[in-house]
């Protein structure tokens, strides 16, 4: 994952592209959309407990990242790229703090 980061922030580097006030634009609010799961996440691993989250909405919500992700690359556009990498990252942290809190655990009497 950190090299996959690596070589996207390499490949934006490389083509130095050049922002419209709108692409700009674009990108802050893909990111600040991208960052509405962030509080999720947060609560997760601060409660310990994510027995209330929808995994499959998160699931979609990850499927749509990758396909807009993969939709920016090949147009080359910095804010889709941006925007839909940052979402990506945070829906994998809930999907994870699902895993790892998510199932409820059946006590033996």
């Amino acid at each position: 994952m950190i090299e996959a980061l690596r070589s996207l922030l390499s490949w934006l580097r490389e083509r130095r592209f050049e922002m419209t006030f709108l692409s700009l634009f674009a990108t802050i609010f893909g990111v600040v959309s991208a960052l509405a799961i962030l509080p999720q996440a947060i609560k997760i691993f601060k409660r310990k407990s994510a027995k209330d989250v929808s995994i499959l909405t998160y699931l979609f919500f990850f499927a749509g990242t990758i396909v807009w992700f993969s939709y920016g690359i090949e147009l080359q556009n910095s804010a889709i790229i941006i925007g839909n990498s940052i979402g990506g990252i945070n829906n994998i942290l809930v999907i994870v703090g699902w895993m790892m809190y998510g199932r409820v655990k059946k006590v033996k009497i």
